[in-house]
């Protein structure tokens, strides 16, 4: 009884702290959500029931954002996570400066997602005087230029998902070189004397024993691709809206603070519509994980 007590006081502060900043604004931007016609000024509201729901369900700019979320997900987290796969396996082969180049993929990772973005659109951007490096050699090889940052809404989301997949895709590399560097290379011998083709090695042997960590690694791409906002600031500027590539974390904070902001309602539902989403696809994954995931 008192190594429980004990317990329980050590984890009062952890509790305290996930109560006051995390349970009461859910519960909060719950009670919100219901709220029609809430003011911040007087604290005041004029009926309960699912108007903002249906409002932000109808509005062409959540739909819109809506849109570029599910497309950036459905791409950029497959994509990243099979090319910093492969990256890591071509590493794991690697005798001489490994380290070196491990460091190297890093490095996107620990630089500030602003600059980043900043030399993006120096990149990609049309200008008076350039019409940015991509441009120039596309036209090198006889295509045609294309304004990536302000052009067609295609180019916009191509540069979107380089930009993204090209900032996830450091973390996927470290984490799945631990990985592979965890598992016991008794397996490759075996599958060496048994002269087990490569293909089937890494069908039979790596994936199953990395296979964690490719699920956790798919379960935070989806919620991070789901959560995207400040890469899209970094390349289209704040008025995502009139670029026509916002996000529904863009479209929360507009309808909180931009300019047409002001409306708590509707951003607390617009963000539970997101934890809806987010929540389903994870379970989904869970469940899936439960029939592909191999834990030793």
């Amino acid at each position: 009884m008192k190594k429980n007590l004990t317990a329980w006081l050590c984890l009062l502060p952890a509790l305290a702290f996930l109560l006051v900043f995390m349970v009461y604004p859910l519960v909060d931007v719950f009670v919100y959500s219901f709220e029609e016609g809430y003011n911040f000024a007087s604290q005041s509201y004029f009926g309960v029931g699912l108007y903002n729901y249906d409002y932000v369900l109808h509005d062409p700019y959540f739909i819109q954002a809506l849109k570029n979320t599910f497309i950036i997900v459905i791409i950029t987290v497959p994509l990243s996570t099979g090319i910093a796969l492969f990256i890591s396996l071509e590493l794991s082969n690697i005798k001489v400066l490994r380290d070196f180049f491990q460091t190297v993929y890093f490095l996107p990772y620990v630089t500030n997602t602003l600059a980043v973005g900043l030399v993006f659109m120096i990149l990609f951007k049309k200008t008076p005087y350039s019409d940015g490096l991509v441009n120039i050699l596309i036209q090198l090889f006889g295509g045609k230029g294309v304004d990536f940052i302000d052009g067609p809404y295609w180019a916009k989301m191509f540069v979107m998902c380089f930009y993204t997949i090209w900032i996830v895709m450091p973390f996927k590399i470290l984490i799945l070189t631990s990985a592979l560097a965890s598992v016991n290379p008794m397996y490759y011998k075996a599958a060496k004397v048994d002269d087990t083709p490569p293909f089937r090695v890494f069908y039979k042997i790596t994936l199953p024993m990395i296979s964690p960590m490719v699920f956790y690694l798919v379960i935070t791409g989806f919620i991070g691709a789901f959560k995207a906002y400040s890469d899209e600031v970094a390349l289209f500027g704040t008025d995502l809206n009139a670029a026509g590539m916002n996000t529904i974390v863009g479209y929360v904070y507009d309808m909180l603070y931009g300019n047409s902001g002001g409306y708590p309602s509707y951003a607390s539902a617009a963000a539970l519509i997101l934890f809806a989403i987010v929540f389903t696809i994870t379970t989904i994954n869970l469940m899936v994980s439960r029939k592909t995931v191999f834990y030793s």
